[in-house]
Order: structure tokens, then C-alpha cells, then sequence
């Protein structure tokens, strides 16, 4: 005769998942408090890596796009406008609150289980970065864009090793009353038949490595002196004599030669060098873009004054910036200004070259007060 088993009765099973409810409590009351402890963590030390690298490369892109827009604006006609980014602070919150409730049931009957625990919360993330954009306008409008770049400074770009034919290109109107080439309407001319052989001979003279620059003290004022060395052989003398007699330089019995700001010297014992602001520079690159016919036709600007494919690279685009209807893939820097895109191809290194030349003129423009005036040294025969 086989024994009958009774089934457990709902009092029993009930005592049975007691444990498990109180276990299962437990492990939600522990993941509370892992919560609370990990709030409790700063988040600020692991947004610096991230933020700083974020915002430098915004600010950069943004400064190139917007040198690229006032370049094309300017080729319109349309005055520049440009702002800066004067300060960012970055602000993070986290906010949150957690509650829970654990209880085991005295409800013998009761069996389901997600009655014995009650989870709730909520939580908010902050970020409120604080940007502020100044306008240049008044004084520092001026300084920027409308004051020559003082000639000190240029020659202190040649001497930190950026081609000097290509900066003075950029920089310069005349050198001793030599003129530079010019696309700037009206004023627009034909170089003198010997600024760029003087650039070219400039630019020899500087890879020979017999010219230096440095800061000397005159007095209470600082001046840069440019040094020729003693050593030299025939063709960097060639090219030395070439430059004094086209410049109708002369040296003193010191070797140095007064290098001032004007058109025009006052002796043979300066180099008078008459300087481009950063408007006029801005609008010598604004005449080689590639714009499209129809404006033209239109009369919304001027034809093209420098071209890409002329017999001289000095007559060529200081910077190519191309323009279609469509936006580019990966541009190098694009803006979109009417119906029309405009970039600079990211394969042009010669044109993100001299782009990133303008970015450093900017800075130059920003010293305010010319300094003092400054001395050519060149060997006396």
C-alpha cells in the first residue's frame, strides 16, 4: 500500500521564501548604497582631458572659418565683421536622489515578491558652459585690421625660419620705394620690375644661413639688428650686392642699416619698409578666389586678378579658395555665403601654409604701439 504525501501548505511555503525575500531586500539595499558612494565621486577632474581638447579644436575651426568668411565678404564688398572668443567656463551638475523601501511581508498568504521592495529615484545632469563672444570694434578694431604691421616684426618672422620671399610678399607695399605687386581695386598695379628678383634674392640669403636677428639694447629702447656673417661665399655675396644696389643701401663703417617704417629712405643708411595692415593683406588673398562666373556677370564682384595657372607663382592666389555649389567633403576650411560654398582643399599645404601665416599676422597686428625702430646690419665693403 504506497504512502500518500501530503502538499505543503501556503503557511509553509510562505516561511520558506522568507529568506529569499530578506536576501533579495538586502542586495537592493547594498546597490543603494553603491549608488549614494559613487555619487558622492567628483566628476570634474575627468571632464578637464576631454573639455580641453573639445574646445581648443572648436575655437581653432571657428577662427579659421570665420578668416575665411570675412576674406570672401570682403571680396563682395561687405565690411568684415569679426568677434572673439573671449572666455569659456565650463559648469557641471549632477544632481540625483534615491529612496527604498524593504519590508518582509507578515502577510503568510502573501507570496509575490515584489511587494516586499519599493525602489525610487531620479536623477539630472548639468552641463552649462558659460561662453562670452566680444566684437572687435574702436581701438582694437584699428589695431587689428586697419594699422600697418610694424616691420620689426616681420623680419622676426624671417628669422624664426618662415620663407621671407613669401612673407614680405604678404606683408609688404614697398621696400625703399620699391613696390609691391597690388589687387586692391583702385590701387590696384603691376610690381616694379625688381621686388620679386629682391624677393628672390632675399630668400637665397636667408637659406644660406648668413643672416640672423636679434634684440639689441640702444639706449632705454630695444631694437632688432639683423646680422650678415663673415663668412659667405661668391653667390651670397652676389646676392648680397644685388640687394644693396637695388635698395640703394649703403652700410656705415658698423655694418648697419636703420630699418624704418615708410615708402620712401630717408639716406642709404635705411631700409625703409612700408608695411600692409591686415585689411589690405585680407584683401590681396580675397582677389585670387575662384568665383563663380555668373557673379561676375551679375556685377556682384570684380573679376579674378590673380590666377592659378600664371607664368609666375608670385602673380599666382596667395591662398586657393575654391568655390561650387555644393558643400565639400573634407575641406581643409569651408563657409557658405550666398547660394555658394568656398574652401580651402585640405590636400593644398601651400595654401593652408600661407592661411595659417594669417592666423600669426593677426597676433602681430595686436601689439598695439609700433615699437622702437629697429637695424638692418649689413657688412661694409
Amino acid at each position: 500500500m504506497s504512502r500518500r504525501l501530503k502538499p505543503d501548505r501556503p503557511a509553509d511555503n510562505q516561511m520558506k521564501l522568507m529568506p529569499q525575500r530578506a536576501n533579495l531586500a538586502g542586495r537592493f539595499v547594498a546597490l543603494l548604497l553603491g549608488c549614494v558612494v559613487a555619487a558622492c565621486s567628483s566628476i570634474g577632474p575627468v571632464t578637464v582631458p576631454r573639455d580641453r581638447v573639445d574646445y581648443i579644436t572648436a575655437v581653432a575651426e571657428s577662427w579659421k572659418e570665420q578668416t575665411l568668411l570675412n576674406i570672401v565678404r570682403m571680396r563682395y564688398g561687405d565690411a568684415p565683421s569679426f568677434v572673439d572668443v573671449s572666455s569659456i567656463i565650463g559648469a557641471y551638475a549632477v544632481q540625483g536622489q534615491l529612496a527604498a523601501n524593504a519590508a518582509i511581508s507578515s502577510n503568510l498568504t502573501n507570496n509575490a515578491p515584489w511587494n516586499l521592495v519599493t525602489l525610487g529615484g531620479n536623477a539630472t545632469y548639468l552641463d552649462r558652459p558659460t561662453i562670452t563672444y566680444t566684437p572687435i570694434t574702436g581701438d582694437k578694431f584699428a589695431r587689428s585690421l586697419l594699422r600697418p604691421i610694424p616691420p620689426s616684426a616681420v623680419f622676426e618672422l624671417v628669422q624664426a625660419g618662415y620663407p621671407a620671399d613669401a612673407i614680405l610678399q604678404m606683408t609688404t607695399r614697398a621696400i625703399n620705394g620699391i613696390y609691391n605687386r597690388s589687387s586692391r581695386g583702385i590701387s590696384a598695379r603691376e610690381p616694379d620690375p625688381e621686388f620679386y628678383p629682391l624677393l628672390d634674392a632675399l630668400r637665397r640669403l636667408q637659406l644660406s644661413g648668413a643672416v640672423s636677428v636679434r634684440l639689441d639694447k640702444r639706449g632705454p629702447n630695444e631694437v632688432s639688428i639683423v646680422i650678415f656673417s663673415d663668412r659667405r661665399s661668391p653667390d651670397v655675396n652676389r646676392d648680397l650686392q644685388y640687394v644693396e644696389k637695388t635698395l640703394g643701401a649703403t652700410p656705415g663703417k658698423d655694418g648697419e642699416l636703420a630699418l624704418t617704417s615708410g615708402p620712401l629712405a630717408r639716406s642709404d643708411k635705411e631700409i625703409a619698409v612700408l608695411t600692409r595692415s591686415m585689411a589690405e593683406i585680407l584683401l590681396e588673398v580675397s582677389a585670387g578666389i575662384e568665383v563663380p562666373s555668373e557673379d561676375v556677370t551679375e556685377g556682384l564682384t570684380s573679376p579674378s586678378t590673380r590666377l592659378a595657372d600664371a607664368p609666375n607663382p608670385h602673380d599666382r592666389p596667395l591662398v586657393r579658395i575654391i568655390s561650387g555649389a555644393t558643400q565639400p567633403a573634407s575641406p581643409f576650411a569651408a563657409v557658405h555665403y550666398g547660394s555658394t560654398w568656398y574652401w580651402i582643399a585640405k590636400n593644398d599645404l601651400a595654401s593652408k601654409r600661407v592661411f595659417t601665416f594669417l592666423m600669426m599676422f593677426f597676433s602681430l597686428a595686436e601689439t598695439g604701439v609700433t615699437p622702437a625702430t629697429p637695424v638692418l646690419t649689413l657688412p661694409a665693403n
